[in-house]
């Protein structure tokens, strides 16, 4: 066990965990910040998403001792009211259907935003193509980034 620091949604942060430790459990049973979910363990259905420094990470496959020193956004920092654009896009078009991947769907949606303000149909499928929901709910996500884009539709 070691004393790791990181800003988490703007606030320092010191745990005493192994360095080997997945951020994804950091964040939930550590600091108590249940909104970034599990899903596959491997990195690869995005449910466990959040940003460091900006860019979207795969929480369960990132060693907390990775992230040391640098700054960590979870849903529950993405806007300090719950109105941050692409959640009030996604509340519009109503997104969710059983909602579980929808934490991660978010944070990657809003790490693409940041990146690109108005993304193609192509730049949504491509930075969107590593987060899996079981509901399938793609097109609905798709029409929640243009509407957050402010573009409101296919491009």
């Amino acid at each position: 066990m070691v004393d790791i620091s990181l800003r988490v949604n703007g606030s320092e942060r010191k745990v005493n965990v192994s360095p080997d430790t997945p951020l994804l459990w950091v964040l939930r049973d550590t600091l108590e910040l249940t909104g970034t979910k599990f899903g596959c363990g491997a990195g690869l259905c995005g449910a466990c998403t959040v940003h460091v420094d900006g860019a979207a990470v795969r929480s369960c496959s990132t060693p907390v001792s990775q992230v040391a020193g640098k700054s960590v956004t979870t849903i529950e920092g993405l806007s300090a009211n719950g109105l941050h654009a692409v959640q009030k896009a996604w509340i519009a078009e109503e997104v969710p259907q059983c909602g579980y991947c929808q934490a991660g769907q978010i944070m990657e949606a809003a790490a693409l935003l940041a990146k690109n303000p108005q993304p193609s149909d192509e730049q949504i499928t491509q930075a969107m193509s590593g987060n899996i929901c079981r509901c399938g709910t793609y097109e609905r996500i798709r029409r929640a980034i243009h509407r957050a884009a402010g573009t409101g539709g296919a491009r």
